[in-house]
């Protein structure tokens, strides 16, 4: 089951959750990162002959402790794990999730951590959750999905046009690069809906007045755009 996730454009793209396996995966690279962690600042000293004070280890902990929270707030979402594999937190509304969402993630995650049940809390309620959510995610209205690549090499590359080629719509320059990659990810996933959503979005946004049908509309939208880039 994919989540639909509205972007700052008003258009709709669809997500698929992060598997359990993706978020075991990636839990292990976070557990990997604290033993580093670990070894540097505790093993280490300790070899070394190194004495340690209780409140140096207490002060060793807190990036350990608050590790999930602050990474999520300062990567967008994201921590170490997560970004190896390549998953991300957002909110189910499609918005930007809030401090006040990490947070309480954060909070639900001492409920689910490794000491209560073995940690067989999270996986079953991400494995029976058709979103991907852990209590955490169902409390903060957040989930965890599998970013796709937004744009394939194909679709990077600009197709050249011929010399004699016309602009039909000069409006597109109103328009930006995010706008243009989310149009080509709208063509390429060739959800009807979708493409009236967005072909109204961009006549509303650009003032373009067309009968095309939607998706010829978007394609022109495309080679008119990126003519365009080409001679400035």
């Amino acid at each position: 089951m994919s989540v639909a996730i509205r972007t700052s454009q008003n258009v709709v793209l669809e997500y698929d959750p992060a598997s359990v396996g993706d978020r075991i995966l990636a839990t292990l690279i976070d557990y990997a990162v604290f033993f580093g962690w670990f070894m540097l600042t505790i093993a280490l000293p300790a070899r070394l002959g190194i004495g340690r004070s209780d409140f140096y280890v207490v002060l060793i902990l807190m990036p350990i402790v608050f590790y999930d929270l602050l990474c999520e707030w300062l990567l967008n979402g994201r921590n170490i794990g997560k970004l190896a594999m390549d998953i991300r937190v957002v909110m189910l509304n499609g918005s930007q999730p809030t401090l006040g969402a990490y947070l309480i993630r954060w909070l639900f995650r001492i409920v689910e951590s490794a000491a209560f049940l073995g940690g067989i809390v999270p996986i079953l309620t991400v494995a029976a959750n058709g979103r991907g959510q852990r209590l955490g995610d169902i409390a903060a209205g957040t989930t965890v999905v599998k970013l796709k690549p937004a744009v394939t090499l194909d679709e990077i590359l600009i197709q050249p046009a011929s010399e004699n080629y016309t602009i039909q719509f000069p409006d597109v320059r109103l328009l930006s690069d995010r706008d243009i990659t989310i149009v080509r990810e709208i063509l390429r996933r060739s959800d009807e809906g979708a493409l009236i959503r967005t072909a109204d979005k961009i006549k509303t946004v650009t003032g373009i007045q067309s009968n095309l049908p939607n998706r010829a509309f978007l394609e022109t939208v495309i080679r008119d755009y990126e003519f365009i880039m080409i001679q400035q």
